[in-house]
């Protein structure tokens, strides 16, 4: 007797977002229950793999989120890690690819794709986009003919590295990008995978890590900017990091005042972290002449690395390895999930 051919099975992890989400009378947007997005797109009944699904306890609006949604959403993952072939998580567009990101850090020899996405309309609205992104972001999820050993973004035909992404618009469909690194699969009439730029298969076990050090700031340079405001920040109390975004290729002030600053920050054992404001492109001290005194204090270059990117890799560094600031830096540096080019 023939014993029947084992379906592909696919978990959809739902957090909230606009692809879940009704208007009240109002005309506000509230997110709803996961059954009603599944009623929204009746061709998943069609499908020849396997869809379960769960939500989180707590369904947000993603400008709500916090590093305890993404250690639930982990929990769920590595508790049905064996289960499942693949993991589509349904998230709000704002802060996608920050939990993208944070994932990616989180799953260490990470195997089986996950997949976030999520839409610019609710899925109930007749145009809305949430329909096709979800139908594709499942179907790379279920394939076990190409296996994506990433945490990845799907998004209007596009699948992205989760840690290179960046959302681009507040208003068209095409809302992310990655700019420093090309998309890994394109969805027309086939989905076309590029394997080459897709992280090797791991050897070892997967591990999850799930601790996060929130005392990070983010301080975006502006011509003008003020040395109270600078010191305010490299003086907070208990804070632990600072991203400082810089100009072009890592370039800053070069007054006394700021690098003065920035480095009793560094001396009281504050990890300063250059980024540039560029959606495109690397910072490289010590190109110019106005990021020398930066290299010289031990600011350390991010690289091409994306602002949520170096958001979540110091949380998840400071809090795994906070107790050894030198391999906190060591690490920051390298490329651990293919976020920045080294």
């Amino acid at each position: 007797m023939n014993t029947p051919e084992r379906k592909n099975k696919v978990l959809v992890v739902y957090t909230g977002g606009t692809i879940g989400m009704v208007q009240d009378e109002n005309g506000s947007l509230h997110p709803f229950e996961l059954e009603r997005i599944f009623e929204a797109v009746p061709q998943l009944h069609r499908t020849s793999y396997q869809i379960d699904s769960c939500q989180l306890d707590d369904i947000i609006d993603s400008s709500n989120m916090t590093p305890s949604f993404w250690v639930d959403t982990a929990n769920i993952i590595e508790r049905e890690y064996d289960n499942y072939d693949g993991f589509v998580v349904l998230h709000g567009t704002d802060t996608m690819a920050y939990t993208a990101s944070a994932l990616s850090f989180m799953f260490e020899n990470l195997s089986k794709p996950i997949v976030l996405t999520g839409s610019q309309l609710p899925i109930g609205m007749l145009r809305s986009d949430g329909r096709e992104n979800l139908i594709c972001a499942l179907e790379i999820a279920a394939c076990t003919k190409v296996r994506i050993p990433e945490v990845c973004i799907f998004f209007e035909s596009h699948l992205y590295r989760g840690n290179r992404s960046t959302k681009v618009s507040a208003e068209n469909f095409d809302a992310f990008e990655t700019f420093n690194y090309p998309s890994l699969a394109k969805a027309g009439i086939d989905i076309t995978f590029r394997e080459h730029l897709m992280m090797p298969m791991p050897s070892e076990p997967l591990i999850v890590r799930k601790a996060f050090d929130n005392h990070v700031a983010v301080l975006k340079l502006f011509p003008g900017i003020s040395p109270e405001v600078v010191r305010s920040m490299v003086t907070t109390p208990g804070l632990h990091a600072v991203i400082i975004e810089t100009f072009g290729s890592g370039n800053a002030p070069t007054e006394k005042w700021f690098i003065d600053a920035l480095n009793e920050g560094v001396e009281r054992g504050l990890l300063i972290v250059d980024v540039t404001q560029c959606k495109a492109g690397a910072v490289k001290l010590c190109q110019y002449a106005t990021s020398f005194d930066l290299d010289r204090i031990g600011i350390i270059g991010g690289a091409d690395i994306t602002i949520e990117a170096a958001v979540t890799k110091l949380m998840y560094l400071l809090g795994n390895y906070g107790d050894n600031k030198q391999m906190v830096k060591e690490l920051f540096a390298k490329s651990l999930r293919g976020e920045l080019t080294e």
